[in-house]
This record gives structure tokens, sequence and C-alpha cells, in this order.
């Protein structure tokens, strides 16, 4: 099964991608940090208190959006969740691609992905283009459910800047919007399919982990 994660990979790599799809060879992992996923967690329940009481988040409010959230409770539960998440399957190669989101936000009949990210420092210019491909897929992911969504998605950005008294860690938000493109997600999902299908890719020149193997190779004697 695909997710916007593993087509984020195949972008970085398709070396890399194949060899994790195709023989479950990953990258070598280091320690995920818990906090960002504590307070995904955290966001998820206060959005959700928010939408029993069908007002809008101060965090987004704030910022001047002009929407509401997504009202079906049940819907957004199973959306979040990486078991069942949003899905379509490419009917002539069997390959299903699944997207977990953090919220939906709704305007006039029309979906809006909303996604949550915890980062250290402020954002920078370019920060928000970095996802631009895992919201349209997402969108692209609502489309083909049959819902009628944006062509643009909102990233919730939080970071922290101070301690308050009582070792109250305090946190600022920042909102971009960003312009999806469904074409590309397609483009993404098709080109996924095919690597999948086809031989070991070459390695990536730009890939570390590629690199790091081929010096191995080289120093020991061995094939990359």
């Amino acid at each position: 099964m695909l997710s916007a994660s593993t087509l984020g990979l195949m972008t970085e790599c398709p070396r890399c991608f194949w060899l994790r799809l195709v023989k479950h060879v990953d990258r070598p992992s280091s320690p995920f940090p818990s906090l960002p996923g504590g307070i995904d967690r955290i966001m998820k329940a206060r959005f959700d208190a928010y939408r029993s009481r069908g007002e809008l988040p101060e965090e987004l409010s704030a910022h001047g959006i002009d929407a509401r959230l997504f009202g079906d409770g049940r819907l957004i539960s199973i959306w979040r969740s990486n078991r069942a998440g949003l899905r379509t399957t490419d009917v002539k190669s069997g390959v299903t691609l699944m997207g977990a989101v953090d919220d939906i936000l709704e305007k006039d009949g029309e979906l809006i992905v909303l996604d949550f990210k915890t980062r250290g420092y402020p954002t920078k210019e370019d920060t928000a283009g970095f996802y631009r491909d895992q919201l349209s897929i997402y969108n692209m992911l609502l489309r083909r459910n049959g819902y009628a969504t944006s062509d643009y998605g909102y990233l919730l950005f939080l970071y922290p800047i101070d301690i308050a008294a009582g070792e109250r860690i305090l946190f600022r938000t920042e909102v971009a919007k960003v312009e999806t493109d469904i074409k590309a997600a397609e483009e993404l999902f098709a080109r996924a399919i095919a690597l999948l299908a086809g031989g070991l890719p070459e390695p990536s020149p730009s890939c570390d982990f590629c690199s790091w193997a081929r010096a191995y190779a080289s120093a020991t004697g061995q094939r990359s």
C-alpha cells in the first residue's frame, strides 16, 4: 500500500522507494521524536471539541480563515486513521493509495484539507511548498471518493516561543494557504505504480543512503 510519505520517498529516491515497497528493505532508521505526535493528538482533540460546538478554533479564526470545520466527526475519525484513512485503488494494478488527514474544513460545499505541522522554529518563505505534494495527494483522494474540494489546502504550523509561569511552553501558530495540484498527484501515483512493476532503479545521485551504499560496496568489493 502506498501513502503520501512513500510517494515522498519516491520523489527523493526511486531506488529506496522500490527497495522498501518491493523487497521490504527500508532505509536505516533513527529514533523518532514523540513530541510532534503528542501535539498532533492534543490538537485533534481540541479541534473535535470545537467541532462539537459548531465553532472555528482560535488557531484558525485568529488568522482570518473563512471556513468551518467539517461537521461529520465519524468520518473525520475514519479519515484520520492510519488503518483506514482515505483510499483509492488503481483498477489495473491493484495498487492502493491511502492518506490519513489531520482535519478537514468546509466552505461553499467544498472540502479543504488541513494539516498540522510542529516545528522548532518559525517558517521560512519556502517552508509551505515542501508540503504541496502531500496536500495535493489528500485532495486527490477526497475527489476520488466523490467529494468536491477546493483547489487549495491549509497548513497550521506550531512552534515554541517561550516558557510561561508554571513551566508551560508557549507556542505560536502560523497558517499557510497552499495551492494544490490534482494532476501532479495523479502523475505521482501513476509513476509509483510503474516503478513497482519494473526492476530495481538506478541509485539516485542526490540520495545520501545510496551514496553510502555505493561507497561501502566500493570499499568492500561488493556490488551495490
